[in-house]
């Protein structure tokens, strides 16, 4: 890891990754990777492997390498007081100080496995570099402490390295849950990402320029302020009534809601067959629900939350703001997995008094109502095969595991699980920010091997009926999940090829309604 040269340490090979099931297991099927530009070799520090997910600018100077190791050491001091990381200290403290290097999170994570169980993929790698830098540095532990705990020479290659390795981990943390002592080297991942956005001012532009920031100040990371969120909205509203012959019309900032749904704005751009559908059930439930035009109101996701505790805060705060201003009874999540660790979990560290609105997952509200009687399903109109995804943040972080099941079970006769699924699952591969970052190669990373355990897991899914005759259905009920998906699903052209189209939960229960016109899912690529 401090090595100068500027050879990557590993090269990473199609053919050392981990095999696919058919139709992708003739090797001529592995499309091969976008290599990295000389450019971006010359400009940025890529010299962990072939790819490049930060564009780290490389220092001119060796007095600017020296500013930046010393600015390293001072955000690793800081993540290890109360006052600085209050938040998390404890967790972390307790990966650094207990690790028995059983590497049962090895066997545990995607990325290593998929990638042809390459050292620096293992969850303890990354961990481990830490680990001797808080014993040596944090610590100041001497010549008996290297002896029992291993030595490591900082410099700003490692430093730099060990920023575009902290961006090789997804931060679903099925390591974390398989520890036999609780180390969490997912939140070693998180903690790296803190440091380096917090004190150094390192980020990647799509989490962070194009991310929190134009949240923050526009109230969406799609670009979209809140009139043209609201004339989408009323565009979707119109297909949507014509689509299923009954009237949909969004309500706007209603006072006293019982509901306030908070949609990945994502959603309104690339899926907007999914706000249309919440619209449809709420309405035929008669759920009092409205939406929020107040900045970061109508947008539920939370790039902090991947790489900065300080904008993350902002961003919760700003979700509860618009909620307390509505006085609406409760805040309802819809289908964002990031966007329900955010504000469900994570957001309960800042959100106190008069903030502490209360939240929601969207699946066990639809749950209720399906489940309740509140609709009329016909669950024929659904007689396809149809497979679920668990995000990660709903399933293994928070447990929201049956509620999306027994809506399945109810209104799609031929609904099989992938293997392992609950919360047990495989990551999508897009989770912690990958869905959404596509400098040089890096969506080819994504693809080839942190995208690869699952699309493992959709084809032996469907390994009965991968004949493009039969339609499939990959229910995912998370953005973006559904964003990384369908680039896997193009990329490997599995839409041409097999029929496998995604989508998410709410969209198969207005398909199974018999109060609106047959056919709401539309068996096209989108």
């Amino acid at each position: 890891m401090s090595r100068r040269d500027r050879e990557p340490l590993v090269h990473v090979e199609n053919s050392r990754l981990m095999p696919l099931p058919p139709p992708l297991d003739d090797a001529a099927a592995e499309r091969p990777w976008k290599p990295l530009s000389e450019q971006a070799r010359e400009q940025y520090e890529c010299d962990l492997d072939d790819t490049c997910a930060v564009n780290i600018p490389r220092p001119a100077t060796e007095a600017d390498e020296q500013d930046l190791v010393r600015r390293f050491l001072s955000g690793l001091d800081k993540l290890f007081t109360p006052e600085n990381n209050w938040t998390f200290l404890q967790p972390l403290v307790l990966t650094m100080e207990h690790c028995a290097k059983c590497q049962t999170c090895a066997d545990a994570c995607h990325v290593f496995e998929a990638s042809g169980r390459n050292e620096i993929y293992r969850p303890t790698f990354r961990s481990e570099v830490l680990r001797r830098l808080y014993f040596k540095h944090v610590k100041h532990g001497g010549l008996v402490s290297a002896w029992q705990h291993g030595d490591v020479d900082l410099n700003w290659p490692l430093v730099a390295r060990l920023i575009e390795l902290s961006y090789r981990c997804n931060l679903c943390r099925r390591c974390a849950q398989t520890c036999p002592i609780g180390a969490d080297n997912g939140l070693v991942a998180h903690e790296l990402r803190k440091l380096f956005s917090q004190e150094m001012g390192i980020a990647p532009k799509e989490l962070h320029d194009s991310g929190s920031m134009l949240q923050l100040k526009i109230g969406s990371s799609t670009g979209m302020n809140a009139q043209v969120v609201k004339d989408n909205i009323d565009f979707i509203d119109e297909e949507t009534s014509e689509r299923t012959g009954v009237t949909v019309k969004t309500r706007w900032d209603v006072e006293g809601a019982d509901v306030l749904l908070l949609h990945n704005a994502g959603e309104i751009l690339a899926w907007p067959e999914n706000p249309g559908a919440f619209a449809v059930i709420l309405d035929a439930a008669g759920i009092s629900w409205t939406l929020s035009s107040d900045v970061a109101g109508y947008d539920a996701i939370n790039y902090g939350l991947w790489y900065d505790d300080t904008q993350f805060a902002r961003v919760a705060i700003k979700h509860a703001e618009a909620a307390k201003k509505l006085k609406v009874k409760k805040i309802v999540i819809g289908e964002c997995g990031h966007a329900h660790k955010a504000l469900a979990v994570i957001a309960d560290r800042v959100l106190i008094g008069e903030l502490n609105i209360p939240r929601e997952s969207a699946l066990t509200l639809l749950r209720d109502i399906v489940v309740g009687g509140r609709l009329t399903l016909d669950p024929s109109r659904n007689d396809f095969p149809v497979t679920l995804h668990d995000p990660c943040n709903l399933v293994r972080l928070m447990g929201v595991v049956e509620p999306q099941r027994e809506i399945l079970r109810a209104i799609c006769p031929q609904f099989r699980e992938m293997h392992p699924h609950g919360v047990d699952n495989y990551c999508c591969g897009g989770g912690s920010g990958f869905a959404i970052m596509s400098g040089n190669n890096f969506p080819d990373w994504r693809f080839h091997v942190s995208g690869r355990k699952k699309l493992q897991q959709v084809l032996n899914a469907f390994a009965d009926c991968l004949d493009p005759s039969v339609p499939k259905y990959l229910c995912a009920p998370c953005s973006n999940c559904k964003g990384q998906l369908r680039d896997l699903l193009s990329y490997y052209g599995l839409w041409e090829k097999n029929r496998i189209l995604y989508g998410g939960l709410v969209e198969l229960i207005v398909n199974a309604m018999t109060d609106v016109n047959p056919g709401f899912i539309e068996w096209e690529w989108r």
